[in-house]
């Protein structure tokens, strides 16, 4: 299973966010290259960059950030936030992202975003999936819609996507435990996925149990900047 730290960037600075509140942000670092270089040096090799100025104006905004990260980091960067045009597209991978995390535009609007697929290639998309009672949420999670996580996956599967993240909204920056049971409930449906755990890790025995489920990744935020988890812990998952 690999370990992907999180950076939520706004205004250039590393935030996290609780439950998604633009109103309850934590400033952990004013670099985020500095946060990605000590990612880099404890053995990590994948980074979640994800630009919350870009999400909440509907356009890439930090890709500066995205640009000097990639370019003083070896970290595979996957890269969210603000992704609505097949020009934003361009500057996030130009920039230097591995992978687009989408979100919104694969739930709205399947024509564009099957496009992106044929045109860029489908192994360079992340689907990301907020989870709200297993209905798939957007808008900031304003709004709850009738399509389910497992419609989502197999949308997209068949497609060629082999990655996807989801987020249970209900976890999210709280620091109470991952959404273990979802991941299996999608896992035992969608055997064939590369399943990424997002939101509420809190501790290395919570890693494991993700692992034990099968989950191929798990994002890791605020557990790793409060020091619940440190990285040196994390050596056992390299």
């Amino acid at each position: 299973m690999t370990i992907i730290p999180a950076i939520d960037i706004i205004d250039g600075k590393c935030v996290r966010l609780t439950k998604g509140d633009y109103n309850q942000q934590t400033i952990y670092n004013s670099d985020p290259l500095e946060a990605a270089k000590q990612f880099e040096d404890a053995g990590l090799k994948r980074l979640h960059l994800v630009d919350l100025d870009g999400a909440k104006a509907g356009q890439v905004k930090n890709w500066k950030v995205l640009e000097r990260i990639a370019g003083k980091t070896q970290l595979v960067i996957d890269f969210s936030g603000g992704i609505s045009t097949q020009e934003n597209l361009e500057i996030t991978f130009n920039s230097g992202a591995a992978f687009a995390s989408i979100g919104s535009i694969a739930v709205k609007d399947e024509l564009t975003f099957s496009g992106w697929l044929l045109a860029f290639g489908a192994e360079r998309f992340i689907i990301g999936a907020d989870v709200k009672n297993e209905a798939i949420v957007i808008k900031g999670w304003t709004e709850t819609t009738s399509l389910t996580v497992f419609d989502l996956v197999e949308k997209y599967k068949v497609k060629g996507v082999r990655q996807f993240f989801c987020t249970d909204v209900n976890k999210d920056g709280l620091l109470q435990g991952p959404a273990t049971s979802l991941y299996r409930k999608i896992l035992n449906r969608h055997p064939s996925i590369g399943l990424i755990a997002s939101g509420g890790v809190t501790t290395l025995a919570e890693l494991e149990d993700l692992r034990q489920v099968g989950c191929d990744g798990a994002i890791i935020g605020k557990a790793l900047y409060e020091n619940r988890i440190s990285l040196h812990d994390l050596k056992r998952f390299l």
